[in-house]
């Protein structure tokens, strides 16, 4: 299954329930994309790299939000925490541009139902890359690491959209690194579910920050990335419709 909002709905669920094998997390799992609020509570749960951060939702929501832009001793990255197309993400030049950031997503509901929860976290430095894995619920098969271009415009200006282009593999990860990003954040991902009692099976996209302390989690997407997967399709030397059967099947070693 493709896109977030059927997984998000519970598609892998019903065909399950029908006696389908599919590819792809039950409603449950995917929420460690549609809800960016539960998948930083669970990366700091379980000790997963990533940016500091709040979350804020409900009454008085809004006046703490803008309480903590301005009390944050680092900029601040405001993002929407349901599912927004890729178009949730705001990364301000100032305290002002955060504040008002805030002030749409939860005064204005410009984001609509996806805004009514935001997460305020810290700005990461560095270099972004997607690393895509294939699991069976506890097993991971690692895919070679891609570079995506998010920004609208040339010269990487302009809001943040899905994505505007990719390449694969990245140079800026190497097969130490690649190591690294697998025992330190995929794996750990896949049994942090697990032992939540959510098992994760089928593609864990993670969106990474290489930052000067080693790389941290960006976001995690619950299903093939695009436009990653269209670079990283042809580098591939398999079958895989036999590793997404042997991930279905828990058979994935």
């Amino acid at each position: 299954v493709g896109p977030e909002a059927m997984l998000d709905d519970g598609i892998a669920d019903v065909l399950k329930g029908c006696g389908i094998e599919v590819f792809g997390p039950s409603k449950a799992a995917a929420k460690i994309e549609s809800s960016k609020a539960f998948a930083k509570d669970f990366m700091a749960r379980h000790k997963i790299p990533t940016a500091t951060h709040k979350n804020f939702t409900g009454a008085g929501s809004l006046e703490a939000a803008l309480k903590f832009v301005d009390e944050a001793p680092f900029q601040v990255v405001v993002k929407a925490s349901g599912l927004a197309a890729g178009k949730g993400v705001i990364v301000p030049t100032n305290r002002e541009e955060a504040k008002e950031a805030v002030r749409d997503f939860l005064q204005r509901g410009t984001m609509g139902d996806a805004g009514k929860e935001i997460v305020l976290e810290e700005m990461m430095e560095g270099v972004e890359c997607s690393v895509l894995a294939l699991t069976d619920g506890k097993n991971i098969a690692v895919l070679p690491p891609a570079q995506d271009h998010k920004r609208v415009n040339d010269g990487d200006q302009g809001p943040n959209t899905g994505g505007m282009g990719a390449f694969a593999p990245t140079p800026t990860v190497d097969a130490a690194l690649l190591k690294t990003i697998k025992d330190q954040i995929l794996q750990p991902t896949v049994d942090g579910m697990a032992a939540d009692g959510i098992p994760f099976v089928g593609c864990l996209f993670a969106g990474l920050m290489l930052t000067a302390n080693g790389p941290k989690v960006i976001e995690f997407n619950c299903r093939f990335g695009d436009p990653e997967t269209q670079a990283i399709m042809p580098l591939l030397d398999c079958d895989l419709y036999k590793v997404l059967q042997s991930c279905v099947r828990a058979q994935l070693s």
